[in-house]
C-alpha cells in the first residue's frame, strides 16, 4: 500500500544529504570552468589558496580554514605540475594559518623559474602576505589588503610578548612566560630571515633587511591592513590589474547560508546609456 509519509522522509533525507552535496559539485565545476578560461587568456597555470566557510555535511556546519599542512601538500603538488617556463597565477583569500605551511608554499614560489603571479581579490594576510612575498607581482584589488608577518605565540603577536617581558624584571616572570619570550625572540629571528631571503634578489640586500624588520618587528597590529598604496610605499611590485574573472571566480565561493537577513544586499546598476541616441 503507497505510504504519502514514506515518500515525504525520503525527500527529506535527499534534501538533508544529497541535495548539499549536489550544489556543492556544481560550484565546483563553476570554479573549474572559470579557472580554466583564466588560464587560457593569462597563458599560465592557474592555482587557488581561499579561505572560506563552506557549510558542509548534514547540517550545513561551516568550517573555518586558514592555512594548514594540507593546503602546503597541496600547493607543492600543483606546483610540480607546472611546467618550468610556465607563469604561475596564485590566487590566495586567506586571513593565514601556519608559519611552516605558508613558507613551504612561498619557498616552492620563489624556486619556480617562470614568472609568479600572486593574485589578492580581497584579503591575504599573515601567512597569506608570506607567500605573497614570493612573487614576481602581487596583484591586488584596488581595496584588498596584505597585513604584517609578525609570528605569533598561544594567540599573542611575538613582539608583544617580548615588550612585555623587557618592562619588567625577570625576577617578576615565571617560567612559562620566559620561555614564552625565548620562543618569540627565535620565531621573530626566523620569519625575518626568511622574509629577508624572499626579498634579497628583487630588492637588494639592504631594502630587503629593512623590509624584513618592518614587516616582523611589531610596528602595527597583526591585523594592520597594508593597502596597495602602503604595499607601494614600501616598494613591493603591486598591480591592480585584477582579471574580472577572478571577481567572478570568487562568487562560487559562498559564506555558508545563515538563518538570518543578510545585512548587505544590492541592485546592479543598470547598463550605461552613454552615448546612445535620446
Amino acid at each position: 500500500m503507497y505510504d504519502p509519509t514514506s515518500l515525504l522522509w525520503l525527500v527529506l533525507l535527499f534534501y538533508l544529504i544529497l541535495s548539499p552535496q549536489l550544489r556543492f559539485r556544481q560550484l565546483q565545476a563553476a570554479r573549474s570552468s572559470l579557472m580554466k578560461s583564466i588560464a587560457k587568456k593569462r597563458g599560465s597555470a592557474v592555482i587557488t589558496l581561499i579561505h572560506r566557510q563552506e557549510s558542509l555535511g548534514l547540517f550545513g556546519i561551516p568550517f573555518y580554514r586558514f592555512i594548514d599542512i594540507e593546503d602546503s601538500e597541496e600547493v607543492l603538488r600543483a606546483i610540480r605540475t607546472v611546467p618550468s617556463n610556465k607563469p604561475i597565477d596564485l590566487i590566495v583569500h586567506t586571513p593565514g594559518g601556519l608559519v611552516l605551511a605558508a613558507t613551504q608554499i612561498a619557498k616552492a614560489l620563489k624556486e619556480h623559474e617562470g614568472e609568479v603571479r600572486v593574485i589578492v581579490p580581497h584579503y591575504a594576510m599573515s601567512g597569506g602576505t608570506l607567500i605573497a612575498l614570493a612573487a614576481d607581482t602581487i596583484i591586488m584589488s584596488p581595496n584588498a589588503v596584505l597585513g604584517p608577518v609578525d609570528p605569533q605565540i598561544k594567540s599573542y603577536p611575538a613582539p608583544s610578548i617580548l615588550n612585555a617581558v623587557e618592562k619588567k624584571d625577570n625576577n617578576e616572570l615565571d617560567d612559562e612566560t620566559l620561555i614564552l619570550a625565548d620562543v618569540a625572540e627565535k620565531s621573530i629571528r626566523q620569519v625575518r630571515a626568511f622574509v629577508y631571503s624572499l626579498l634579497r634578489d628583487t630588492h637588494g640586500e639592504e631594502r630587503a633587511r629593512e623590509l624584513s624588520e618592518v614587516l616582523t618587528e611589531g610596528r602595527w597590529t597583526h591585523d594592520f591592513p597594508i593597502t596597495v598604496e602602503v604595499a607601494r610605499s614600501l616598494g613591493l611590485n603591486v598591480s591592480t590589474d585584477v582579471p574580472e574573472e577572478v571577481y567572478h571566480l570568487m562568487e562560487h565561493y559562498p559564506q555558508p547560508l545563515r538563518q538570518r537577513i543578510s545585512s548587505v544586499e544590492f541592485i546592479p546598476a543598470p547598463p550605461s546609456r552613454e552615448g546612445k541616441p535620446k
